[in-house]
């Protein structure tokens, strides 16, 4: 588990003037699990995701060649389906990674499952193989949501947006 330390300041008024203390805290490191340009969930083509009616979080518009989808946290595979999986890290939410829009009406076809649902994966980890220049063939998105489950959007800082990603570069703070 990656997590970056964040400060928050704590203030305090009292009679005598401003008492001001550090608190720290601890913020998992969501990963992209693929190269792409970040491009925000409102521009996911599914009103499901634009709205944030999932969770917040964003999306990768991805590079159009073969490629691994990745774990973008450590943790547990609690639901792994060829077009999407969910990441549970036993700290935090379960992270939603979808493999394109209305892929799941590909039944399966063009995706290689590289691991098991109840698998301990680390970040990182290969646990999909998929084309999307494929998935776009057939007429789907190949966009890729990445979302916080059962968290408000407050919850996420440094959301990766209108920027090129790499496999593993951060896409949002937890």
């Amino acid at each position: 588990m990656t997590y970056a330390l964040v400060w928050h300041v704590v203030r305090k008024v009292t009679t005598h003037g401003v008492i001001v203390c550090l608190e720290g805290l601890l913020m998992t490191t969501v990963s992209s699990p693929l190269a792409g340009r970040a491009i925000g969930l409102d521009c996911v083509p599914d009103p499901v995701f634009s709205v944030g009616m999932v969770g917040p979080g964003t999306a990768v518009d991805p590079v159009r060649e073969p490629c691994d989808a990745v774990a973008p946290v450590d943790g547990v595979l609690v639901s792994f389906h060829p077009h999407a999986f969910v990441i549970v890290d036993g700290k935090g939410p379960g992270i939603l990674t979808h493999l394109g829009i209305d892929t799941v009406q590909l039944g399966g076809a063009g995706f290689e499952l590289l691991a098991a649902k109840g698998d301990t994966v680390r970040r990182g980890q290969a646990l999909v193989h998929w084309n999307p220049a494929a998935v776009r063939a057939a007429g789907k998105s190949p966009v890729v949501p990445v979302v916080a489950l059962e968290t408000p959007a407050a919850g996420l800082s440094e959301v990766a947006r209108d920027t090129d990603v790499k496999a593993g570069d951060r896409l949002f703070l937890l």
